[in-house]
């Protein structure tokens, strides 16, 4: 892939159109479909705006990785609707919307947009992947910030950071980044480590937040330099900061793993170049009507035959 590849954050965005959209956008029989025509409306709105000319919708084949429990059990407890001994872990899902992802992968499919999980995975080690192997440009879209950790100026590689729907979106560069955090995107990560992020269930660095990192990171280049500085009775920390990185070890040791993505996934041969028509329209007819996609649809198909 040389051309500009776009990378959804698949269940970020159908978890924003459902929210975004009202509940009254129901299929004939009444089941409601607002994630499902919401999502299709967001990337009809992003090709139209960005033109990628590939495009991949990264799935979390499973949100919550084993391997990253094992290193950090709090990681993503709180949102566990119910346990499994051999699967995955069920997220807490929306009642209504939990039987629209079904459906949103299968008109995906049918429309010829390439959907990515792999088993093991969560959808931003997907991402993380396809953007190491990329050898064009690459927006990332999210409403997930963990993924600042991959902007590179150098690679072209940005985060569209919907703030308001997609059609207001934040092109987050790594000016954006400084500016708003005072690191770049290779700092982000560790900066997330030291903070912490109570909605993955990451404690962090107790005392330490998003200020004291960024000074610290700027002080010390990294977290393996923050780290060493701790053994340095020269170094420029308060006793806090000593005490309090020194008790952190433990969790110093093992976060980097849990919190940067992986970019070595076995990824799936898949044709990732943006389609001009259907892949089967007879499906996608069939969806259409049984879903009443109506213009959503509609809109997209007429975005993607230009």
């Amino acid at each position: 892939m040389t051309g500009r590849l776009m990378l959804l954050d698949t269940a970020s965005l159908y978890f924003r159109a459902y929210f975004g959209v009202p509940d009254s956008v129901k299929a004939p029989d009444g089941t409601p479909v607002n994630a499902v025509r919401g999502l299709l409306d967001f990337i009809d709105r992003l090709v139209k705006d960005h033109r990628p000319e590939h495009l991949v919708a990264c799935m979390d084949a499973d949100w919550r990785p084993q391997w990253r429990v094992d290193l950090i059990p709090t990681y993503k407890a709180h949102r566990v609707a119910e346990e499994h001994k051999d699967a995955p872990d069920e997220e807490e899902v929306p009642d209504t919307l939990a039987p629209q992802v079904p459906v949103i992968e299968e008109v995906l499919d049918a429309i010829g947009i390439a959907r990515v999980g792999v088993a093991g995975y969560e959808a931003d080690d997907v991402i993380g992947t396809f953007t190491a192997r990329a050898r064009g440009p690459v927006d990332i879209v999210t409403g997930d910030r963990d993924l600042y950790q991959l902007v590179d100026d150098e690679r072209e590689i940005r985060v569209l950071y919907p703030l308001k729907g997609v059609g207001t979106l934040q092109l987050t560069d790594a000016a954006v980044l400084r500016g708003k955090y005072g690191v770049d995107g290779r700092g982000y990560a560790d900066l997330a480590l030291l903070r912490g992020d109570p909605s993955d269930g990451l404690p962090g660095v107790a005392g330490i937040g998003e200020k004291t990192a960024a000074k610290l990171l700027a002080e010390f280049g990294d977290l393996a330099g923050i780290m060493a500085a701790v053994d340095d009775p020269r170094a420029k920390l308060t006793p806090s900061q000593r005490r309090r990185l020194t008790e952190a070890r433990p969790y110093v040791a093992v976060a980097p793993k849990v919190v940067r993505v992986a970019d070595d996934v076995p990824l799936p041969d898949v044709d990732t170049a943006l389609p001009g028509a259907p892949r089967d329209p007879a499906a996608l007819e069939a969806l259409a009507h049984r879903w009443g996609l109506g213009g959503s649809l509609q809109r997209l198909l007429t975005t993607l035959a230009r």
